[in-house]
């Protein structure tokens, strides 16, 4: 049985995974005398040279080394896609039909993308890079008995490796010796505390990554004490080499607006070509044309109907989207990114610093008589004491309260600084907390009068200062609470230890880390901690209970993002208790459900992928682990966003559908990896990025509803005219006036179209339904008839009063036009035409009037007249039909979305009685 929390939770694990080899996973269960026979080395004078050259021939240098690819062969490969070759050959067939602003707009559009794309994996490249860079350029190292500085990429398997703190640990190390060692493991974990180590073996053969305290990583950073290990694997073997190899290994993955454009652009040019060459045929066989004739028809419906503007509006669409984006503090780095954020619907998010202040706060005081609560969040905030009834209190009053207080600042050696309005922590996070305590009380920061101290060891469980306060000298300690009551007991002292353990456990199951603080008076010429018995007239002063917070606006975020069907879960190197309670005070889920890394690595791919919706909260995750669960959640169908800031998040980064890194706090390789950027950390933001992501495919949606019919009807003039036998009604550069004149203006319209109200009402879109509907097919089919229906109806009626096919064109020209306009209109927002929104976008209708101005040019500038066949028309003919036909199509239009509003309704009436 594999025991998981869910604040407190157990469910069984069926199958295990192949053990990968042996040592790596046991490394942290041997005593030294067995890594020392494993690794045939000697504690004292490590290999010999002979030795280690051997090793290094064998095992290779010390080092994490990437593939490259040349620059030109990268640019090429972006062009090898289906959607950029039906591109290429729209831009040829508009090019050699003279219609080259089409082509000019195209083949920017090709360029741009290969751009886009080269600089994305150049990007991937640059991660694998800083990696690479994260291993120290040298290591002390003992050889031939003597202790000599080499080249880190020199270190073999059995070295013995020499540690102080400010040291960059060189490789992966099993420490047979610990003085006080604590390292800070981020770049792996994810957590900021620096971790006690030491050289005992441990027991248990089933650890997570930041359990195992006998062990060093590579990149990971001595803080404090020394210490000395043998180097177990090396290079791209090591923990940090894995993440780089996962980031090299993980594909870019296409976003799911680009597949649905490359599935719609495929199958879109497949029909036109198919429908071109049947009408070819049937041309040949009726004999309607003559042969010179039937192909400029053909020819000229293929380039009426190809949405040929279509990829133009969606890159400004996206890229307008960007720049709202931008106002709201997300850097976006692929213009297609902007839009897979609207479409997640799981968003996995690291703890610490992301959705937790990433300062640790004391937010409980215990003392023997009261509970207090202290107000005020994380370093800079002011706060109050106030009592289990709300009522601030005078804690100067309370003699532990105040103890205790003083205690906290003048046991830590915690400083902050203040860095672009932040203030930064220089010290360990949990001696931030006390000095913060005492700087939100007293009001300055602490300065002890310090005699001696015992800095904090593992082995005992608590450190302490010796030191002079009010003209008399007291033994000031702080440390585990049970360790303290033990010390006390040890000494004679009475302590009811079941009443402090069961406040306690109130404290631990929020989450939130207990410190006992107390004191005991010595006399005045004690100048050594090692001399005094600790517990000796020791008065526990009381516990502070910590908790990294959670960031302001952050529960809010959250509860919205579940309202809009978006779920948020949490991966962490965090303990699984203390991630679990940070989850129910953001109320992630209705109970949050946890696993660990150790029990995920019991499960198959298979068996991970079927579990993996249970949960809420993983915790004790590597970075694999993490690549893992990313992978899983995508097997099951879900477009997944990743937020992360560290090296380790950098797969996951990369292998989500939206990698979002944090822009302040977050790593190089973290930002290299991610198609998103957080400018100011605040994971709020990504709530407004979701929002425009669902708003920018809302008006890419509208824009293909848009392109498609008004597209189509233009070819459908053409086909309806072959197969009734009866001329053109428009000449072909007219239809390249059309295509032009709409791609330069009235399709633009909706990149300014405003948020549909309750955006974030609905549901993330199934991104395997594609963009449009069926109904949104339908609606194609019936407008692209009912446009080209009334165009041809138009100039039939005109033609047939004995007016002359100019003018007959000329007028069907306006119609096409004028219906393209009130279609415009009724696609812009969901609510009936003739409403409060009618006015909402107001820059369409500066772009109807531009339009309206280039259509009197074409109609009555001399020039253009000759050119596109066009004359001078009276009002009538030239503008009040092709009005009247506009008003039809709105009609017809309204009418349509009117009772699409009543068929969506029923649906989702129905399906919440199912529910």
């Amino acid at each position: 049985m594999a025991q998981e929390t869910e604040a407190t939770v157990t469910t069984t694990t069926e199958t295990e995974t192949t053990d990968p080899g042996p040592s790596q996973e046991s490394l942290w269960q041997k005593t030294t005398s067995e890594l020392l026979t494993e690794f045939a080395t000697d504690r004292d004078a490590g290999l010999t040279t002979d030795e280690a050259q051997q090793r290094l021939r064998a095992d290779g240098p010390n080092e994490l080394t990437a593939k490259k690819q040349s620059n030109l062969l990268r640019f090429l490969k972006q062009f090898n896609n289906s959607i950029i070759y039906i591109l290429a050959g729209a831009a040829l067939l508009t090019f050699f039909m003279h219609h080259y602003s089409d082509s000019i707009v195209i083949g920017l559009v090709i360029i741009a993308n290969a751009f886009i794309g080269y600089f994305q994996e150049k990007s991937a490249d640059n991660a694998l890079d800083k990696i690479k860079a994260l291993l120290v350029s040298e290591a002390v190292v003992f050889r031939d008995g003597q202790k000599i500085t080499l080249p880190s990429r020199e270190l073999v398997k059995g070295d013995i490796v020499q540690l102080e703190a400010g040291d960059t640990v060189p490789a992966d190390l099993r420490l047979i010796d610990a003085d006080n060692l604590k390292i800070q493991e981020s770049a792996l974990t994810g957590e900021t505390d620096s971790v006690n180590k030491g050289e005992d073996p441990l027991p248990d053969a089933n650890l997570a990554l930041a359990e195992r305290s006998n062990q060093a990583f590579a990149s990971t950073a001595v803080t404090s004490g020394s210490g000395r290990g043998i180097v177990t694997v090396t290079g791209a073997n090591t923990e940090i080499g894995h993440i780089q190899q996962n980031v090299a290994e993980v594909k870019q993955q296409q976003t799911p607006l680009m597949k649905n454009l490359n599935g719609l652009g495929l199958g879109l040019s497949i029909a036109i070509l198919v429908a071109a060459v049947l009408l070819f045929i049937l041309g040949m066989i009726t004999h309607v044309y003559s042969l010179p004739t039937l192909l400029i028809a053909v020819i000229t419906m293929v380039v009426g109907s190809m949405p040929e503007g279509l990829p133009a509006s969606t890159s400004v669409v996206l890229a307008m989207g960007t720049q709202a984006m931008t106002k709201q503090n997300v850097i976006v780095k692929t213009l297609p990114a902007v839009e897979t954020l609207g479409a997640v619907d799981i968003v996995n998010t690291d703890k610490t610093g992301t959705l937790t202040k990433n300062e640790m706060t004391v937010t409980d005081v215990l003392t023997a008589a009261d509970t207090y609560t202290v107000s005020g969040v994380g370093y800079d905030a002011t706060g109050q004491v106030e009592n289990d009834k709300g009522q601030t209190v005078a804690w100067r009053d309370d003699t532990d309260l105040e103890w205790l207080v003083q205690i906290a600042g003048q046991t830590s050696d915690a400083q902050f600084h203040e860095e672009d309005g932040q203030w930064v922590l220089t010290g360990e996070p949990t001696d931030g907390a006390l000095t913060a305590l005492y700087h939100k009380l007293v009001g300055t920061d602490p300065a002890p009068q310090e005699i001696d101290s015992l800095p904090f060891d593992s082995a005992i469980r608590y450190s302490a200062r010796l030191v002079d306060h009010r003209d008399q000298r007291y033994l000031l300690v702080k440390g585990a609470p049970q360790t303290l009551m033990r010390l006390m007991t040890e000494q004679g002292q009475t302590v009811d230890q079941d009443a402090w353990q069961a406040r306690i456990s109130q404290l631990t199951q929020q989450g939130k880390r207990v410190v006992a603080l107390g004191y005991q008076p010595v006399a005045t010429d004690a100048d050594e901690v090692d001399d005094l018995p600790i517990g000796q007239n020791f008065h526990l002063a009381g516990m502070a209970g910590i908790i990294d917070p959670p960031r302001p606006g952050v529960a809010d975020a959250v509860k919205q993002l579940r309202y809009a069907g978006i779920k948020v879960k949490m991966i962490t190197g965090d303990d699984p208790e203390t991630a679990a309670a940070i989850a129910q005070q953001l109320n992630l889920s209705e109970k949050a459900k946890a696993i660990t890394g150790p029990e995920l690595a019991q499960l198959s791919d298979d068996e991970l992928a079927a579990k993996i919706d249970q949960y809420t909260v993983f915790a004790r995750t590597t970075p694999a682990d993490k690549l893992r669960i990313v992978k899983a959640q995508q097997q099951r169908g879900h477009v997944v966003s990743m937020t992360g800031d560290g090296v380790n998040d950098a797969p996951a980064l990369k292998q989500a559908d939206i990698g979002v890194a944090m822009g302040i706090r977050g790593t190089d390789v973290a930002k290299d990896s991610a198609d998103m950027v957080l400018a100011d950390d605040d994971f709020t933001s990504i709530l407004g990025a979701v929002r425009e992501g669902r708003h920018v495919f809302d008006n890419i949606r509208k824009t293909i509803r848009f392109l498609l019919p008004t597209s189509f009807a233009e070819g459908l003039i053409v086909v309806l005219s072959i197969l009734m036998d009866q001329e053109l009604p428009l000449f072909p550069t007219q239809l390249l006036w059309i295509n032009m004149v709409s791609a330069l203006t009235i399709q633009f319209a909706f990149i300014f179209e405003p948020a549909e109200s309750g955006i974030m009402k609905r549901g993330p879109r199934d991104v395997t339904r594609g963009i449009l509907s069926k109904l949104d097919m339908f609606e194609v089919a019936y407008v692209s008839l009912l446009i080209s229906g009334l165009g041809m109806f138009a100039y039939d009626l005109l033609t047939a009063q004995g007016l002359s096919a100019v003018i007959g064109s000329t007028m069907t020209l306006n119609v096409i036009i004028f219906g393209k306009v009130f279609y415009l209109f009724n696609l812009q927002n969901d609510h009936p035409v003739l409403s409060k929104y009618f006015f909402r976008n107001k820059m369409s209708f500066v772009i109807v009037a531009i339009l309206l101005v280039l259509q009197a040019g074409i109609i009555y500038w001399p020039a253009m007249q000759s050119v596109f066949h066009t004359t001078s028309v009276n009002f009538h003919y030239g503008w009040g039909i092709p009005i009247m036909a506009g008003a039809v199509v709105l009609i017809v239009t309204e009418i349509a979305k009117a009772i699409r509003h009543r068929l969506d309704n029923s649906i989702v009436q129905r399906e919440q009685r199912n529910i």
